[in-house]
């Protein structure tokens, strides 16, 4: 009994200091630097699959299942943004977006996007 006691006694005291120690350390930061170049919608379906991207644009409508047409001056692509791949942004068809992410080209069906992150055009 008294082993049980010491060991969740001892569980506790390092649980919690553990998270005290993790509540002290700051944010980590990351790369802050040159990244990719923004690229139009008709220079992303020339692309060969697996290309990482950087778009500019407006998401013009909803096709469902986390699927949106996105739309910049040289034309329109799908593209597909996970619902934790959006990290609180509220985007409406007004709203210019930056969106990065992958060329997912598959031969039975047009170029995609497959969209890591979004965040709002400044």
């Amino acid at each position: 009994m008294n082993k049980l006691v010491l060991t969740t006694s001892l569980a506790l005291v390092f649980g919690l200091s553990g998270n005290a120690l993790a509540q002290q350390q700051p944010a980590r930061g990351g790369f802050q630097g040159p990244g990719l170049p923004v690229m139009t919608v008709a220079d992303a379906l020339k692309v060969s699959d697996d290309t990482p991207v950087k778009l500019a644009g407006k998401i013009e409508k909803s096709l469902g299942d986390e699927k949106y047409l996105f739309k910049d001056a040289t034309g329109t692509i799908t593209i597909e943004i996970d619902d934790d791949d959006w990290r609180g942004v509220t985007a409406t068809p007004e709203s210019e977006l930056i969106i990065e992410g992958e060329v997912d080209k598959d031969m039975f069906r047009d170029a995609e996007i497959d969209v890591n992150t979004v965040t709002l055009k400044k």
